[in-house]
């Protein structure tokens, strides 16, 4: 029983340093880093990365191009230069006030629904 109540008391000290302060904040942060760090290197022992392939982009691509200007179609090559690029994109530029040096604002619009 005595037992039992130690590890109570250690139990709650824990929850309480966990919870109610940031004592353990890097403590977390390291094992949580320390565990990012062993997954990249098992993946890069095993040779395997996961890479999405989407083969919607280029048909989407295509219908964009239609409806746009020469120095637009230039910069939705740019756009479309990776994933990467496209998420930024849509990041930077596809909500309700975000205005385009190159697209105009329909076709901004246009280029949103689509992606």
């Amino acid at each position: 029983m005595r037992g039992w109540i130690g590890l109570a008391i250690i139990a709650g000290v824990v929850y309480y340093f966990a919870t109610e302060t940031d004592k353990l904040d890097k403590p977390i942060n390291d094992i949580k880093s320390m565990f990012t760090k062993a997954d990249n290197k098992l993946d890069s022992m095993t040779g395997t990365k996961i890479i999405k392939i989407d083969k919607h982009i280029p048909q989407v691509k295509s219908e964009i191009r239609e409806r746009l200007s020469t120095q637009e179609s230039r910069e939705l090559d740019r756009v479309f230069a990776s994933n990467e690029s496209i998420t930024e994109f849509k990041t930077q530029y596809c909500n309700s006030s975000a205005r385009h040096s190159v697209f105009s604002k329909e076709n901004l619009q246009f280029i949103c629904d689509k992606i």
